[in-house]
Parts: C-alpha cells; structure tokens; sequence
C-alpha cells in the first residue's frame, strides 16, 4: 500500500443527516478567518472535497466537515461543511456531528451534565451546548447567530407551475422557502423524489428572478437551499421541513440552517413567539426542537437568535487513502444518483 494522500474520518449522522469529521490529515487552511479558509478551499483546494465525498469513497447522500484551528479568540474550534455542490458557511445538523465527535472521541474533554463548545464557522459563532452523560453526548444546543426573513410573499414564476408564492430568509445561508402544500404534495419519504424533482425547479426559478444580500458579510448573495415547509395539527402543530439538498437529495434532519431561517420567516408573521417551544419534523420523523430565543436586528432586518436542539451518533472510523496509481485518485460522479445539476468528470476521458 502506497497513499499520497490519507485523512482520518469519523462517521456521525444527526437525526438520519450523514456528517463525516475529517479529524486528521489538514492541518489548516490559509486565511485569517473562516470565511476566507472556505473562500480558499472552494476556489483553489476543492479536489479536497472532491476526494472525501465523491464515488468510491464517498456518496452524494453526505457531507465531509473539515476541522480547522479557530480564528476567533473566544471559539474552541472551527469546522467547514463539504457538501456535494461546495463548502458552505454553516450546517446545523453537522455542528451536531462535530460536537459530538470532539466531545466523544476525546479531542475536546468532555464533562457532566453539559459541556459547551464554541464552534467558529464562516457565518459567525454557534455556541453548542452538549448535554452528557457517562462519557456519552445524549443532544446538543445550538444557540445561533442571529437569522431574519429577507422577504415574504414573494411571486415566483416556474415552468410548468404557474405562479406560486415564496419567502426568502437567512439562516447561515440562504433559503427559498416553500409551502408544500400549495404544490399539492406532502413531506413524507413516498414523495421524496418528486419533492427534489420539483424543489430544484422552483429553486432554479428563484436564482433567475429573486435576488438577496446579507447586509453585514457581502460574499452572502445567493439562495443555495429551498425547503419544502408544512404545519400539522392545530393546537399542539408539528412543523415539518424537507430542505433539497444539491445535487438531488433530501436533508434526513429537519435541517438545523433551515429551521432557523424559517423560525424567522413564522416570527416575522407573528406565529412564533420569544420562548415558545417548537416540535420541528424531517421526511423521516426525525426531531429537532426549537425556540426564539430574543429579537435583534441584522442591517435594516428585524432578526431572531435561535436554540436548535437534536441528537447525533457516532457510527465508525476510518481512513481514507489516495493510491497514486489509482485512475479515481480525486473520485467520480454519474449523473444516476448525482443528478444533472453538476459537472460529471470521470479520470481518463
């Protein structure tokens, strides 16, 4: 065996959302912040995403987060989301991954009945507050930076629809928000692959006609996720989300980014409250709870600060390996489960 390249992962799911932390093999990244180490690793270090999560070592059905040394004096560590279209600034679901891994593998020392760790990502600061037990990680908070509903009712012409009705929202990243409902479908596993058909269709329209900025951090300027959004039950509602992962997936969690941009898009409507407990619910039932935590403001938006609670486990490690003579060194894709919505280079041709 003679590997040119090897990183140590860990497997974690959050809620059924797959999170490998890669542990070892990166040392750091240039760049003074996160935000230029993700600018740096999407624009001249991407065969570093390519080879943890492409074919054959890895799946379109997962993210690779990278641990990096922090930038903010005040943070423990700091960590960027590989995902299969890009390295994005903030993942919800995967902050619950990473704590739990740090905690649990003995990186970070772990302590109870909480530990908190401060994790740096390029979207500002996610305090996560692990509640343990016998050396075990049993769920972890996340209080967020704060999120705000950018825009609401917002027509949308698509192919084959007609007109519908959308909101737009930051959560760490940008969101199309969508009523599934009026799409006449339903967040359950049986529609998964229409959800996704359909969801990518409306989000491509989005990017054509709507535009965003975040008023603070410039490089903020593109919706990169729809969810699906339904409310079940009238006195005790259950919210569910189907956040639309590229290149043709559904999120398996309720979505950690998602859920906060949409508890801003229900604050901005006045059905959500400072302190009111919410049941958030994925295409697979399986929970995060959420609350408002307090108001803000973000520019000239009224924003909201979020707790976003949920559980994550750890499922094995491993290394990964890049054999110099291996024609698949940087992995692959074909479009049967990486869809249509990327550039499919297979080595040799």
């Amino acid at each position: 065996m003679q590997w040119s390249r090897m990183i140590s992962v860990v497997g974690a799911h959050a809620e059924g959302e797959i999170g490998r932390v890669i542990t070892g093999g990166v040392i750091d990244l240039p760049g003074s912040t996160v935000l230029e180490k993700l600018n740096y690793l999407n624009r001249d270090f991407d065969d570093l995403r390519k080879f943890a999560l492409y074919e054959p070592r890895g799946c379109a059905q997962m993210t690779a987060n990278l641990l990096l040394p922090p930038s903010h004096e005040d943070a423990d560590v700091a960590f960027i989301p590989m995902q299969a279209d890009g390295s994005h600034a903030m993942s919800g679901s995967n902050s619950m991954c990473v704590t739990t891994v740090l905690l649990e593998t003995g990186i970070l020392p772990i302590t109870s009945p909480e530990t908190t760790v401060v994790l740096d990502t390029a979207a500002g600061l996610v305090k996560a507050i692990a509640t343990c037990e016998n050396g075990k990680v049993k769920s972890v908070a996340l209080d967020m930076f704060p999120s705000f509903c950018e825009q609401m009712d917002v027509p949308l012409d698509v192919d084959g629809i007609g007109t519908i009705s959308v909101d737009l929202a930051y959560g760490g990243v940008y969101y199309v928000l969508v009523d599934v409902r009026e799409v006449g479908l339903t967040i359950e596993p049986s529609s998964a692959r229409d959800l996704v058909e359909l969801g990518n269709r409306i989000k491509l329209a989005a990017i054509e006609q709507l535009s965003v900025q975040h008023p603070e951090i410039p490089e903020f300027n593109k919706i990169e996720f729809l969810m699906f959004v339904d409310t079940e039950g009238a006195d005790d509602p259950v919210y569910r989300n189907a956040t639309i992962m590229p290149p043709g997936r559904i999120d398996r969690s309720p979505c950690g980014t998602g859920t906060a941009a949409r508890l801003a898009v229900m604050h901005a409507r006045g059905i959500a409250e400072v302190g009111q407990q919410l049941e958030m619910r994925s295409t697979i039932n399986s929970k995060f709870d959420a609350q408002i935590l307090g108001t803000t403001t973000v520019g000239d938006h009224t924003a909201v600060r979020t707790r976003i609670s949920g559980r994550a486990w750890v499922y094995g490690m491993y290394q990964l390996g890049q054999d110099p003579s291996d024609p698949f060194g940087t992995g692959f894709t074909m479009a049967d489960t990486w869809g249509t919505g990327i550039e499919h280079v297979i080595p040799g041709e």
